[in-house]
């Protein structure tokens, strides 16, 4: 190298040490195609493939079907998506437009809501620019310039102020997260000339010809940001994925889940509604409905009490001052129900049990040798959901949470959270579901967690090390922790493949402080408890709703409101299956007798319907040989069934809680 000319940098490529001349692009270290290599990962940031390297970076290869090759080339189709409407829509405004899991949305403020014709429209127009191969170009702008240039957006506008201070709540840091403000310009493939342009920071694909396979999927009202105190935009949802096939599975997917879909089939079972009267979010549960939540609650608690656990009770109003102690209102408070005024104090409905649980703790001495102590409810919770995210009974206001609150010592604290997430697990398979990871949530540097940096390392790594021990995949999640603590949440693959967050387990050092709780040690010494919240179901409601589309209604035997329907072939027959119905209902077991007017084919169809696990028929020969016919739920058959060995097949499917 002579004089301040350096012609040859020094990177670092798949782990190993490489010399290319100054000025070469991400892409041109790594030979990348722009098709299944699509962008950088440099230095651990993401890096368009025309950004140049330099000294001593690590340079890794991003591909299309990558976790963040999909988020890229998923934001690149929003770009195209925002072109074709301004392009179709030229007085529509732009506001945001992230990718999300499994797709990607843009907002914008238009004087009325798109319709299905729209779509199709912009599509169309998406379609002739990913064939155009229109360039993404990256350049930096400073604020007055951005501002200059996108004077008629008045939500740019907006979001160049918070530069570098964006929230990813609501998609705003995807376009000012960065410490810079940049600009992406579609750019025509054979003049350079300008297209279209978009505040972002960015990266996206090579040009618009890389995405793959794409589909406009929706329409609806969205606020600006997330706030109901904003404008109503018109949000348009999509979904593109890394090549044709992978889409249509994808599809394919969305389609068995709409059948699947737990609102309408509570509906056609008749297990549960949401009256208006009562408001959003709030569920009442119908006999049917009642009988599988008592059957899980009832095998809950059987199992916890199995566990050493012991079961509370607390209200659920509470003057609001137990909040403040336990740090909730502060920074919990808008996912609260607003207080009222009773007696010249404020009241709240409790959205959590563990300050009363803790109280209980409190109110007396305790001994190290109570330890751990195990405190257990159901318990009615209340909490502010938006309109928007409210969602059958997977996103509700008004829950029961299978609760369980530990204080242990912290010699017992590892081996404790160690046996709990095997009991979780345990419990998660006996309801059906056999495939699962783990999420460890942390703290970040944010303002949104309290407590000492010594603390949370420390609690940290008690639940990174039990999560490690129990053999499972380990996914990190900065940021996602409790106010008062970082938690593992066990994530739960249903029939068709989707995620769900189910069961979680929070290690909290805080709130036995701030409520000063207190054991005497063998020593004699007072020492403080560590205390680990843990929910089995979530809330029942939400783990009744995922059951119900993890079984497409057909609940195995043990959780059927119905478990057996005797079908006579003719009014002759009723009373032989009553019989049938008195032995089975002294093992427990829930049967109807149809004696109702119905052809038997209707009866039967009527109990496939209802997805009635086992069907009981008798005729004649049924009558005379004292046995039944089977008929089970996927329409096989078996005939001359003798009545105790009928009873037996379907107490054994019972108890030992099979699916049939």
């Amino acid at each position: 190298m002579r004089g301040d000319t350096v012609s040859e940098l020094r990177i670092t490529l798949d782990g190993s040490e490489r010399v290319v001349p100054a000025g070469t692009t991400a892409g041109q270290a790594l030979d990348a195609d722009g098709r299944t290599v699509i962008a950088a990962r440099v230095n651990g940031a993401l890096r368009d493939l025309a950004a140049e390297v330099a000294e001593g970076d690590a340079v890794e290869p991003v591909e299309i079907g990558s976790a963040d090759g999909r988020a890229i080339m998923r934001h690149s189709a929003a770009h195209v998506m925002a072109q074709a409407v301004q392009e179709l829509h030229p007085e529509a405004k732009l506001g945001i437009g992230p990718p999300v899991e499994n797709g990607f949305y843009y907002d914008f403020d238009v004087a009325e809501p798109f319709t299905p014709d729209d779509l199709k429209r912009i599509e169309k127009r998406m379609r002739e620019i990913v064939k155009q191969g229109q360039r993404f170009s990256r350049r930096v702008v400073s604020d007055d310039d951005a501002r200059e240039e996108l004077a008629d957006e008045p939500y740019k506008l907006e979001l160049i102020g918070l530069k570098g201070a964006a929230s990813a709540d609501d998609g705003a840091d995807v376009e000012v997260g960065a410490g810079e403000l940049t600009i992406y310009d579609n750019l025509d493939a054979k003049s350079g000339e300008l297209c279209w342009k978009d505040l972002c920071r960015g990266p996206h694909l090579p040009s618009t010809r890389v995405i793959p396979a794409f589909k406009l999927m929706r329409t609806g009202g969205a606020y600006w940001r997330g706030s109901e105190k904003n404008p109503q935009l018109q949000r348009i949802y999509g979904t593109a994925w890394e090549s044709r096939e992978r889409q249509d599975e994808y599809l394919a997917m969305l389609a068995e889940a709409e059948k699947r879909d737990h609102r309408k089939l509570g509906a056609e079972l008749d297990l549960f509604s949401f009256p208006p009267e009562l408001g959003s979010g709030l569920p009442v549960f119908h006999p049917k409905g009642g009988i599988i939540r008592k059957e899980m609650e009832d095998y809950m608690r059987q199992r916890q009490m199995e566990a050493g656990y012991e079961f509370v009770n607390t209200p659920h109003l509470t003057k609001s001052s137990l909040f403040e102690i336990s740090g909730h209102l502060p920074y919990y408070g808008e996912d609260m129900f607003p207080a009222f005024e009773l007696d010249g104090t404020d009241y709240r409905v409790k959205p959590m049990n563990c300050p009363m649980h803790n109280l209980i703790f409190r109110a007396r001495g305790r001994s190290y040798r109570e330890l751990p102590l195990r405190l257990s409810e159901f318990g009615a919770v209340y909490r502010y959901e938006k309109s928007g995210v409210v969602h059958g009974l997977t996103r509700v206001r008004g829950m029961t949470q299978d609760d369980a609150h530990i204080y242990a010592t912290k010699e017992q604290m590892g081996d404790e959270i160690k046996s709990l997430l095997q009991f979780v697990l345990s419990l998660l398979r006996d309801f059906g579901l056999r495939e699962f990871y783990l999420e460890l949530s942390t703290r970040d540097d944010s303002d949104k967690f309290i407590g000492d940096d010594a603390d949370w390392e420390e609690a940290t790594e008690a639940l990174r090390e039990a999560a490690l021990d129990s053999g499972l995949d380990l996914m990190d999640d900065p940021g996602g922790a409790a106010f008062y603590g970082p938690k593992i949440s066990v994530q739960a693959r249903d029939a068709i493949g989707r995620t769900w967050q189910l069961s979680t387990i929070q290690l909290d050092f805080n709130q036995p402080k701030r409520f000063g709780l207190e054991y005497q040690a063998a020593d004699g010494t007072r020492q403080q408890p560590v205390m680990i919240h843990r929910a089995l179901f979530g809330s029942v409601e939400r783990f009744m709703g995922v059951l119900i589309e993890h079984y497409a209604g057909a609940m195995p035997p043990w959780l059927s409101p119905v478990q057996v329907v005797g079908v006579p072939i003719g009014d002759a027959h009723v009373a032989h299956l009553e019989k049938v119905a008195a032995a089975l209902r002294a093992e427990g077991i829930r049967v109807e007798v149809d004696a109702s007017s119905d052809r038997m084919q209707k009866k039967i169809r009527n109990a496939q319907k209802q997805k009635v696990p086992f069907m009981l028929l008798a005729g004649d020969d049924d009558v005379s040989a004292d046995a039944v016919s089977f008929r089970y739920r996927n329409g096989e058959q078996k005939n001359g069934v003798a009545i105790p060995d009928a009873v037996a097949e379907i107490v054994k499917a019972v108890r030992e809680r099979v699916q049939v």
